[in-house]
């Protein structure tokens, strides 16, 4: 039993490593060798735990997910918002994506992009996306919009657009402040959601 949560914990070590290494080298400097030398562990110790590429690139995300689930509970945990509430927990999501977790951000996109050629990285890609899209759904709902579902997609691709620019695009050099972003959070929310609805 012991044995198997020093496993765990090498294997949470080496993901955080690999994360580091892509958001710094991209995938073409993810290697076994790299990670080790990122996580201060005597070569070969990656490839002990992840044998092949792929599986090093599923540790990677698989990791990745779970910590972005637990943004996503933390930012979301509580009663349902209210307008004015989704607005600034929406843009505190996307700018601690652009500033608190920059690195892994960075790392996500690559990723993305590389589960769109493997479907098996692409299931876990999916898998994280629903809960967001869930979470959204539900709020949306919760705030009154009458296609909650349509609304949702668009909200996120308003926040990963956000974060994209902000990381890798053309905004990368001045990033939205945060009251930027809660005032193009609310604009959305406004012309979506019924006026007089939950403030």
């Amino acid at each position: 039993m012991a044995e198997s949560a020093r496993g765990r914990e090498r294997i949470e070590l080496i993901a955080r490593a690999a994360v580091r290494v892509t958001a710094r080298e991209g995938l073409r400097g993810l290697t076994h060798r790299a990670v080790d030398r990122a996580a201060g562990l005597p070569d070969g110790s990656t490839s002990y735990h992840a044998r092949t590429r792929a599986r090093l690139l599923e540790i990677t995300l698989e990791h990745m997910a779970a910590e972005e689930e637990q943004a996503l509970t933390a930012f979301f945990a509580g009663a349902p918002p209210t307008r004015d509430e989704a607005a600034r927990l929406l843009a505190g999501f996307v700018h601690a994506s652009v500033h608190t977790s920059a690195e892994r951000t960075l790392a996500r996109f690559e990723l993305a992009l590389e589960a769109s050629r493997r479907p098996e990285l692409r299931r876990i890609y999916d898998r994280a996306g629903a809960r967001f899209r869930d979470t959204a759904v539900a709020t949306l709902r919760g705030l009154g919009s009458a296609a909650p579902e349509r609304h949702a997609r668009s909200l996120i691709a308003w926040c990963e657009g956000m974060v994209l620019d902000s990381v890798a695009g053309g905004g990368s050099a001045a990033p939205s402040p945060l009251e930027d972003l809660v005032a193009g959070a609310a604009e959305l929310l406004d012309a979506w959601l019924p006026a007089g609805g939950r403030g």
